[in-house]
């Protein structure tokens, strides 16, 4: 699944904002105005004998389901209807049995469970059941013993209602262009939600084949998992719709939609029919996600060697969606925003978004599909690979689009939520649903990528495609734990590597030397013990650098933003380390397994930076003199570093500022020199560093500082800035930096800026909106725009009338930056009627960022609280989106104070235990931390570096 992230494709820079540094893009839009998973711990028993709801005891006491019975194949019929908006349904479960038993515990939730049956050779006979809300569990009673080995299968009889949420399955509308409003119904089951839908063991490890019937009328069609086989006439002018069965797959993969959809189709050279469907107005839109899919399908079939094993896959956009996309086997579903591209008025970083989001997506027919997380501890195995494979798979489909340029962020966004002590281990153990949904984080996406990304820097890229796809042909159609992965990839290590990849004996028993390096020593290599380290403990690790002629030496630690330093004991990675040095270019490595060690160069140099490129997930302090020569060479020749080097600096130096290894004024010497950058990560990086130390202050009342500090800023980027042209022209990273560049700018009243947008927003105006503008600069125009309430109202039509996925998310992102306060109200409804309600949760954020709104937003976070969490489900992505976003800039007491009474008010049912309200409480003690310690510093260091200047191309000294 892709999560809708902090700025996913409906805001800010559409759909690829996500991979250019989501939380420097929020920053900026503003106003002018200022385990292995292989050992669980035992599972948690209900607190009291559980009774069902008739008042009889429960035959089971835990909330995973016993393993005494399994399904082997479900046959499953539906009937939706799309006028009274409620179903009925007939599901058949062939069960095998592996203890005796009386009892078959399975999942089922809000449905009305009408009758069941056992059915056997002699004939049909009903079962007792008794119900458990509080587990969602359902218990079939039999008279008579299940015999150990033998299958029974039977049969249920279930009624509800379409779900007014976003899960299970859920009624959907459109409007079309005449205002007409069109029911849909559609299902989203990860993690927990098939058991809405139908009764199932509704846990990943009970793998089962499918086969689906939809009952619908004429006037709709009926898409599943599998191709239809067949459509059977049924009185009442309604059609029946047989679906082919399944392969063997878990519950939250099962998918189907009622609609009246249309679809465009293609074949790809392996044979796989690939279909995007959308609703009849937007189908013009669907062609490059079409090409795309086709594409990334070929990719993924080749490099796995394993062939897709379905006939068919189809991409559907659905206008009701709350994550990013989903990976239904065979029908993955998106948001509109995340599959529908307009060659005329979708911008470059659109494409860059759609592209990887269907590459997440197709990414997981393999990894999460065919081979699938053990139990949801290890979900990273699903998602983590997933994001992953994205960057992999789109750098060699589409080179064009420079991916790797991005990457680099998605460390970055994970490394800010593992700084907190409240973040959590990749694998760690999780129960209920709203523990389940938590782990759809940063954490399990970003920081799974990320180490993995290392390991193959370490394994070199070749053992580990190697490894990969061993492992995936070990466990098609099984479950798996982290140490399934570990272990597929040091065979691969000891058996291949040493093999077929010279100057890297990974297994050889004696030191491992590259000119001063080493990988390690000991025995072979330990792939399992190596990464274990970084997957069973949560955080990151700190390495300090300390160079004393020719001896490095080296000290790791855990790298925590918290004012308690015994939180940072106990932790020790091995890490793999990477260097490159004034005398050399060459890649140096050394495997760092002790809290401290020493390496040694052949000769002194002027500097040394260690982890190359970032490709390591860990963070780099260089004692002693060593900032102070880094900052001496990016001032005189900051090319002789690769652009993700120069990015992870500012990073590191910055982040090094919030835990005291750091004086601010060193940060602030080091971002001097990006009045020379170009490169679209470092700038980014540099924004994403220095915006926040002014959004602290908008919410404080310091107007001469925040805007002395806003001032540098603008100062730094001006020459940049003013070299970007309105167009559409150049590279997909020219072209994100160029609407990155030009909206910072705007907001920031830099004058040629507003001259050119306020021109081009009121000829837009004028000719209706029919004006072709640059797709590119289109969101400084609109935002520039939004500023006074004529044009406010006049973005406000065309967002209400605009079928251009595009096009609305770049007017809704404008009208929730504006400054004018009282229009900022019109987005904060839970009813639909013009902005989507999957929207509400990032223009919310958005206006929490907005000086003139982050009241209103607190507000109506805490006046719509229950609301929120029945409509996005409670521990979902966009609660802790919600929650997060709207209070991270607060850097006073009184606030902390405020935020603290609201949510130690609340229950467990209703959130108090959510990982994302620690987050929060953590986020603004740092905050206050920050500001109560640097403010003097920072603005003696501004006084001192009044506004730069450059006519003679010079930094100053």
């Amino acid at each position: 699944m892709s999560l809708h992230c902090l700025t996913g494709e409906s805001f800010l820079l559409p759909v690829a904002t996500m991979l250019v540094l989501p939380v420097v893009l929020l920053l900026l839009l503003v106003p002018c105005a200022p385990s292995s998973g292989a050992q669980l711990p035992e599972q948690p028993k209900s607190k009291e004998a559980p009774i069902a709801t008739n008042g009889q005891p429960f035959p089971w006491d835990r909330m995973r389901l016993p393993k005494t019975v399994s399904p082997v194949h479900y046959d499953l019929t539906f009937h939706p209807n799309l006028t009274s908006l409620d179903f009925t349904g007939v599901a058949r479960i062939l069960l095998e049995v592996h203890e005796d038993t009386s009892a078959v515990i399975l999942h089922t939730k809000e449905m009305h469970i009408s009758k069941v049956l056992l059915l056997a050779p002699e004939g049909a006979r009903p079962l007792r059941f008794l119900e458990y809300p509080r587990f969602h569990q359902l218990a079939l009673l039999s008279d008579t013993p299940l015999i150990q080995g033998r299958r029974y299968e039977v049969q249920l009889e279930f009624a509800a209602n379409l779900s007014d949420s976003y899960h299970g399955f859920y009624k959907g509308s459109y409007r079309t262009s005449s205002g007409e409003v069109r029911m849909l119904a559609s299902t989203q089951f990860e993690a927990t939600s098939a058991r809405a839908a139908f009764p199932c063991f509704d846990e990943p490890a009970f793998k089962a084949n499918f086969t689906i019937r939809i009952i619908r009328e004429a006037r709709h069609i009926a898409i599943s998992n599998m191709p239809k086989v067949k459509a059977v006439q049924l009185p009442g002018d309604l059609f029946e719709d047989h679906f082919d069965t399944t392969v063997k797959m878990s519950t939250y993969l099962v998918a189907f939609i009622v609609s009246d959809f249309l679809s465009v189709s293609k074949t790809t050279k392996h044979g796989v029919k690939i279909s995007v469907y959308a609703v009849p107005e937007k189908i013009d839109q669907t062609a490059f996600a079409l090409d795309a899919a086709v594409k990334l399908l070929d990719f993924y079939d080749d490099y796995f060697d394993i062939p897709y094993p379905l006939p068919k896959q189809d991409l559907a956009a659905i206008p009701d969606f709350q994550s990013g996309a989903m990976e239904n086997w065979g029908l993955t579903t998106y948001r509109e925003a995340g599959l529908l591209f307009d060659p005329a008025k979708s911008s470059a970083s659109d494409k860059l978004g759609i592209t990887m989001v269907i590459a997440h997506e197709l990414a997981h027919q393999w990894f999460g599909n065919l081979v699938t997380m053990e139990w949801w501890n290890d979900l990273w195995l699903n998602e983590g690979f997933a994001k992953f494979m994205e960057f992999i798979s789109v750098d060699i489909t589409y080179p064009e689009l420079h991916v790797d340029d991005f990457f680099l962020g998605k460390c970055f966004e994970a490394m800010e939520v593992d700084s907190l002590s409240s973040s959590h281990p990749i694998s760690t153990p999780v129960e209920n649903p709203a523990q389940i949904q938590e782990m759809f984080d940063d954490v399990s996406y970003d920081k799974g990528a990320c180490i993995l990304n290392m390991l193959r820097d370490f394994l070199t890229p070749e053992a580990f495609e190697i490894g990969i796809i061993r492992y995936l042909k070990r466990y098609s159609y099984q479950n798996t734990v982290n140490s399934h992965l570990w272990d597929s990839l040091t065979n691969v290590s000891c058996v291949c590597v040493c093999v077929c990849v010279g100057g890297r004996e990974f297994c050889s028993k004696s030191k491992v030397q590259s000119g001063a390096s080493k990988w390690y020593s000991d025995d072979e290599l330990d792939v399992r013990t190596i990464m274990e380290s970084w997957t069973l403990q949560e955080g990151f690790p700190l390495v300090t650098v300390e160079v004393r002629g020719r001896e490095v030496r080296l000290t790791q630690e855990r790298y925590l933003k918290t004012d308690d330093p015994s939180l940072t004991e106990g932790f020790l990675w091995q890490i793999p380390l990477t260097y490159v040095t004034s005398a050399s270019s060459t890649v140096h490595r050394f495997l760092l397994k002790t809290k401290t060690d020493v390496l040694y160069l052949p000769e002194e140099v002027d500097w040394v930076k260690f982890n190359v490129k970032m490709n390591g997930y860990y963070m780099v302090h260089y004692e002693g003199e060593g900032w102070s020569s880094i900052i001496k060479l990016l001032q005189h020749n900051h090319t002789a570093l690769s652009s993700n080097d120069r990015a992870s600096l500012i990073n590191n130096v910055f982040q090094l500022v919030s835990v005291g290894k750091v004086r601010l004024d060193t940060a602030l010497d080091l971002s001097l020199y990006l009045s020379r950058e170009t490169e679209i990560m470092a700038v980014t990086q540099g924004l994403g560093e220095l915006v926040p130390l002014y959004k602290l202050m908008e919410k404080r009342d310091m107007m001469a500082l925040e805007n002395q500090m806003k001032g540098y800023i603008v100062d730094l980027f001006r020459g940049l800035i003013d070299r970007q042209e309105w167009s559409d022209a150049g590279l997909v990273s020219e072209r994100v930096l160029r609407s990155y560049l030009l909206l910072f700018a705007c907001v920031r009243n830099h004058p040629p800026c507003l001259a050119t947008a306020i021109e081009l927003f009121n000829k837009w105006r004028d000719s209706d909106g029919n004006m072709s503008l640059p797709t590119d600069v289109s969101l400084a125009v609109f935002a520039v725009g939004a500023r006074t309430p004529e044009g406010w109202d006049f973005l406000f039509e065309k967002y209400r009338s605009s079928q251009q996925t595009g096009v609305k998310s770049r007017i809704k992102s404008a009208l929730s930056i504006s400054p004018l306060q009282d229009k900022l109200k019109w987005c904060q409804s839970l009813h639909g009627e013009v902005m989507k309600t999957q929207d509400l949760p990032s223009v919310v954020v958005s206006i929490s960022k907005n000086p003139r709104g982050y009241k209103l937003a607190w507000d109506f976070l805490r006046a719509n609280w229950h609301a929120l969490i029945k409509k996005f489900d409670l521990g979902s992505h966009s609660i802790a989106h919600l929650v997060t976003g709207v209070t991270g800039q607060y850097s006073t007491r009184e606030m902390l104070d405020e935020v603290r009474s609201f949510f130690d008010s609340l229950t467990e049912e209703t959130g108090s235990e959510m990982r994302c309200i620690q987050q929060t409480y953590e986020t603004i003690e740092e905050n206050i931390r920050w500001m109560d310690t640097h403010l003097p510093l920072l603005q003696a260091w501004l006084n001192r570096h009044k506004p730069l200047q450059r006519m003679d191309g010079h930094l100053p000294e």
